[in-house]
């Protein structure tokens, strides 16, 4: 049932009490669910859309981290944002931007406007994607936060898996157009349920706005990830590039200096000196550049390494999409029955092994290999993210844990942006690499920079699996 349980202990009560928690969650869930799918969505497009709108895979990769950006500029203005907004006033507003950027991306005569709207939809993925963590650790009841979290983490990760699938479907019967139609229904559907479920759970009470730690913050995250972005194209040691990571490294550290050292902050950073918290934080960091950089290489690897046509290549990726749903939906549950450090050591365990499969394929690989290496990587990222998630923000108590909800997910999408630039860096030094030895086969080449990518997700992986020891044992509420 929806309704929240009685229990003869205040601490197994919600902290907001509502009728149909399910109901009151159904519009964000909708919402996150078309967020996270657009955010792996065009992968699959990518080489399509660089032949029709004649662009490198250096730009085109705009696409994915100008997206994430906007999401992470977006993010750390979440806790303020609801603060002068009610929760219902919040989604609404986001729902209906996604739907205007959708049709901005679908009408798009050309690059520019098309990630115009991009950025757009990356504008309300930002205000979703907190409100559903902190509006979910409010109105379930702790015994049910375990299973409450996994709904949410099989949203965030199950959609980014079937997005290539679905993506390409569409591709192999329509124009990428149909993407961003694909998107109206479901965030129509989504504007019912917030309109007649959704309530606001937390005051509204409209703090003075600290505009300059909003402008450090929006440029010191910008530049972080544009200095990323242009290293794909440019090469590490340009001047831009150093530039923009200076100038993001400066900024941040200002950012994070006027946080800790302000009465009423936009993000209460003191959350990280919470063990709990850092840690669990840390690996949601790694476990999602884990997802970006191999969902962002992988559809690719497959129409121009393995030369298999865009419909099939969705087909390819179903299984692991399958996988990663099922996946998503029991490590919730393992964390209620046996806390968080065993199933993140598994999950970042076999997510190493999948990396590495994947780093040893060919241009002649069967296929079923490389669905099953996909498997492999849809078991371990999941099986680490929810426990890892929850274990943070339950590490959490009182006003701060909407802060560390923001936190988490701004880290979670400023990572995954960067950790995209970085695997489209490694593709380009992977393949000048195959052609400076001497190769001349486009496949071969593609492949190789490929590997360069895949063996980043190993490393990823690898850290995640000696952070995650740093875990306590058993975590109880």
């Amino acid at each position: 049932m929806d309704s929240v349980q009685s229990s003869p202990q205040a601490k197994q009560r919600a902290r907001v009490p509502v009728a149909h928690p399910m109901l009151a969650m159904m519009g964000m869930l909708i919402g996150g669910f078309v967020g996270m799918f657009s955010e792996t969505s065009l992968n699959i497009a990518l080489p399509q859309l660089m032949a029709q709108l004649h662009v490198s895979t250096a730009t085109v990769q705009w696409l994915v981290t100008g997206y994430m950006l906007m999401i992470g500029i977006v993010l750390p203005l979440s806790s303020l944002i609801t603060k002068w907004f009610t929760t219902r006033q919040v989604i609404l507003f986001a729902l209906i931007d996604f739907a205007v950027g959708a049709i901005i991306s679908a009408s798009a005569p050309g690059f520019g406007v098309l990630l115009f709207g991009r950025m757009v939809q990356g504008i309300a993925t930002g205000l979703i994607l907190p409100l559903m963590f902190t509006v979910a650790m409010q109105i379930f009841p702790p015994y049910k936060l375990g299973a409450a979290m996994g709904m949410v983490g099989l949203v965030i990760m199950f959609a980014p898996a079937v997005g290539p699938t679905i993506a390409g479907a569409i591709l192999g019967l329509a124009s990428w157009r149909w993407i961003f139609w694909l998107f109206i229904p479901f965030l129509i559907i989504a504007f019912l349920f917030a309109v007649t479920s959704l309530k606001n759970i937390a005051k509204v009470t409209r703090p003075k706005v600290d505009f300059l730690s909003i402008l450090l913050s929006m440029v010191g995250f910008g530049s972080l990830v544009v200095g990323v972005s242009l290293a794909s194209d440019q090469g590490w040691g340009s001047p831009a590039v150093l530039g923009a990571l200076i100038l993001g490294l400066v900024i941040l550290a200002w950012y994070a200096h006027r946080q800790l050292t302000m009465d009423s902050p936009i993000l209460n950073l003191k959350t990280f000196a919470i063990p709990g918290f850092r840690v669990g934080a840390c690996l949601v960091m790694i476990n999602f550049g884990i997802i970006l950089s191999a969902m962002y290489l992988l559809p690719m690897y497959i129409q121009k390494g393995l030369l298999i046509p865009v419909a099939l290549t969705g087909v390819i990726m179903l299984p692991g999409g399958l996988m990663n749903a099922i996946v998503s939906a029991v490590s919730g549950r393992l964390y209620d029955s046996i806390g968080a450090r065993t199933p993140a050591m598994l999950g970042f365990l076999i997510s190493m092994v999948g990396a590495l499969m994947l780093a040893l394929t060919t241009t002649q690989s069967a296929t079923w290999y490389v669905i099953l290496a996909h498997v492999i990587l849809m078991i371990g990222a999941p099986l680490a993210m929810s426990p890892s998630q929850t274990h943070g923000l339950n590490s959490l108590t009182g006003p701060i844990a909407a802060d560390g909800s923001t936190i988490m997910n701004t880290l979670q999408q400023v990572v995954g942006a960067i950790s995209t630039a970085i695997a489209t860096s490694l593709l380009g030094i992977g393949q000048a690499s195959y052609y400076a030895n001497g190769g001349h086969q486009a496949a071969s080449a593609f492949v190789n920079g490929a590997h360069y990518g895949f063996y980043f997700t190993f490393i990823l992986a690898l850290a995640g699996l000696l952070l995650a020891t740093r875990l306590s044992k058993k975590t109880t509420n």
